[in-house]
């Protein structure tokens, strides 16, 4: 049978690996059968790196799950891509799997998927594939990390499962059966999508901190694919742009990398209970002394001043644990109440392959 695709193109964005792990067992499959391929972060991708394309070309993305979306980053360069117009298009995600014994447990994408498709779709690319890789979770600023025997089971039993997904779009085939399946689950996290990605990843960002272990070796700024941490007061500091992608705590080599949940549990405390009540009661006198009361107003209004104060608060909040870190019993304080300081609570990274790697990163 003749081959549909002369290339194949696919991009990815990835903080501990899983999604480009997923990219490179795909662009395997496509090199097996002679196709030219070029797989890259989205960071690192050059147009000129596929100036030798000739024929049909099939062009994949493929992403982590952040707050069941697209990460932002991400997003910004799917508004931005123009090249090979009119291509067949597929849309990837790995999200948060499990296991519970030896059953494999999917994650929900939300509109990790259905959102960026519809851009390529608006942009004139033609949509042939959804398809969402439940690999584990690497957020363990939220949850541990899995027990490595887990891990690798699940890593062995998905890249059997994307195999067979790699052969099915080299063929021509629609897959979207499995992106569907967990439609009205998505659909349900979808506000949670919206509100993490114009509030929530700004506060997460402002969670970070690295510990008394740091030994400034520069490894978290260097390898930072949105450049986010910065020196400050010679320790590192995350700014705003950070999008939680893990890399840093994952696999700093001194496990210095914390996520302040002291700082978090104090912050919405005063907010939920000192805060919160105080703005709700202003903005309820505002509107009815100028909007006739109106519910609507209300909700719009109170919405906005909440979230605006909530980012101010973190803002402020991590100014200011970032100036105490520097003092060593403030700094144990801050690490023994962290979560993720406890060897309970693993860090995760996908296993190694000992195949060759595939594509050019």
């Amino acid at each position: 049978m003749d081959a549909i695709y002369s290339n194949l193109l696919v991009i990815y964005y990835s903080g501990t690996g899983n999604s480009k792990r997923v990219s490179e067992w795909i662009v395997r499959e496509a090199q097996t059968r002679g196709l030219k391929t070029h797989m890259a972060s989205y960071h690192q991708f050059n147009p000129e790196d596929i100036a030798d394309f000739k024929g049909k070309t099939l062009v994949g993305f493929f992403s982590a799950t952040h707050g069941f979306n697209m990460p932002h980053s991400m997003l910004r360069f799917l508004f931005r891509f123009n090249l090979l117009k009119g291509s067949d298009v597929f849309i990837g995600n790995t999200r948060a799997g499990m296991k519970l014994g030896k059953l494999f447990l999917p994650g929900l994408s939300g509109i990790a998927m259905y959102f960026p498709a519809l851009i390529m779709l608006l942009k004139g690319y033609k949509i042939k594939s959804m398809y969402p890789v439940d690999l584990p979770s690497n957020w363990i600023s939220l949850h541990p990390g899995l027990r490595k025997k887990v891990i690798e089971s699940m890593v062995e039993h998905y890249e059997i499962l994307t195999k067979r997904f790699a052969s099915k779009i080299l063929d021509g085939r629609k897959v979207f059966l499995k992106s569907f399946i967990l439609l009205p689950l998505d659909l349900l996290v979808a506000p949670i999508a919206f509100g993490y990605y114009f509030v929530g990843r700004y506060i997460l960002a402002k969670t970070f901190i690295a510990n008394y272990n740091c030994n400034d070796c520069g490894l978290c700024m260097e390898q930072c694919p949105t450049h986010s941490i910065i020196l400050q007061g010679n320790r590192p500091y995350w700014k705003f742009t950070c999008e939680s992608c893990m890399k840093c705590m994952n696999y700093c080599p001194q496990r210095a990398i914390e996520a302040a949940h002291s700082m978090v549990f104090v912050l919405l405390f005063a907010l939920i209970v000192f805060i919160n009540p105080y703005l709700s009661a202003k903005v309820t006198s505002f509107v009815t002394l100028w909007l006739y009361g109106s519910r609507i107003a209300f909700e719009s209004i109170y919405f906005v001043v909440q979230w605006s104060v909530a980012l101010a608060l973190f803002f402020i909040g991590y100014k200011l644990l970032h100036y105490l870190m520097r003092f060593p019993g403030i700094n144990k304080i801050i690490t023994y109440t962290s979560l993720t300081t406890w060897k309970f609570w693993r860090r995760y990274k996908i296993p190694k392959q000992n195949t060759a790697q595939a594509g050019k990163n």
